[in-house]
């Protein structure tokens, strides 16, 4: 049977070497020549990203991805962070739902990203493994097996290493750099507020990157990941998120709740490896707060 005609498949690399030589030894019984057409075809992918550079670097824990030839690729509406066999990762934009809820089933994240992973692999599942509000932008993880999402999802806590946000907030903070722990309690109208009993831990350190009369640019870190933990501290800060009415926001510059994922660090529960995920800031918020 020709490759062509096989289903798309993960070959791991474990050890640094360039994609022609790794392509060579794992294709027995292919020429050179027939190999450098596949990569000219665009067949071969490495982190999501199709390539034809025959020198392109591999190192342990990338997967490379051989295509069928002719694969059609659903495009995503949204840019693709990083993709090997095991997870994925996107920039989700503001204003998408992670997953469906009552009032929207069909445009999410989740769907977009399934429709994606299936025009390569029909019948393959994507599991969501975290969520960012529907008006929280950045860094979006998705596991491409029920192992993966288990083992996450088992020891989020232990696994992630950061939690890393970018927030454009009305006002600056007291001070340019602090941690804020308090208990937050959530009332009947799902707002999150601080209380001085009876609530969960929530602890939140910042430092002030930008700042001027109006906005500043703060990069927020989570120690716990509480449900609208930094709208409610930076508010109570009295620097809520710019566009951010619900927590006291005056003014919306943006049309969108300023807040921004940006970094995740995690390790890997199956290869212990280290794994960054960065979503580039959004170009807006660093310009009002010059």
């Amino acid at each position: 049977m020709e490759y062509r005609e096989k289903p798309p498949r993960s070959i791991p690399v474990t050890e640094k070497t360039t994609l022609l030589p790794f392509l060579q030894a794992n294709l027995p019984g292919k020429s050179r020549n027939t190999v450098k057409n596949i990569l000219a075809r665009g067949q071969a992918e490495v982190d999501g990203r199709r390539l034809t550079r025959h020198d392109h670097p591999l190192s342990p824990g990338q997967t490379v991805v051989l295509l069928p030839e002719g694969a059609a690729r659903a495009a995503l509406p949204f840019p693709l962070l990083y993709e090997d066999a095991r997870l994925l990762a996107v920039d989700k934009p503001a204003g998408l739902l992670s997953m469906a809820n009552e009032k929207e089933r069909e445009r999410t994240a989740y769907r977009a990203v399934t429709a994606y992973v299936r025009s390569r692999a029909p019948g393959r599942r994507v599991f969501i493994v975290h969520r960012l509000d529907r008006d929280t932008s950045g860094v979006l993880l998705f596991a491409k097996d029920e192992d993966m999402k288990r083992a996450l999802q088992d020891n989020w806590a232990g696994l992630v290493r950061r939690r890393g946000y970018l927030a454009l907030t009305e006002g600056r903070p007291p001070q340019a750099a602090d941690t804020v722990r308090t208990l937050l309690r959530e009332n009947a109208a799902h707002k999150v507020y601080s209380v001085p009993k009876g609530g969960r831990e929530a602890v939140t350190r910042y430092r002030t990157l930008s700042a001027n009369e109006r906005f500043a640019l703060l990069e927020v870190d989570l120690e716990t990941g509480r449900k609208n933990q930094i709208r409610a501290h930076l508010s109570e800060l009295g620097c809520p998120v710019a566009g951010d009415r619900t927590y006291g926001a005056a003014q919306d510059p943006l049309g969108r709740l300023c807040l921004h994922a940006h970094a995740l660090v995690l390790r890997d529960p199956f290869t212990r490896q280290e794994r960054s995920f960065l979503a580039p800031a959004p170009k807006e918020f660093a310009r009002l707060a010059r």
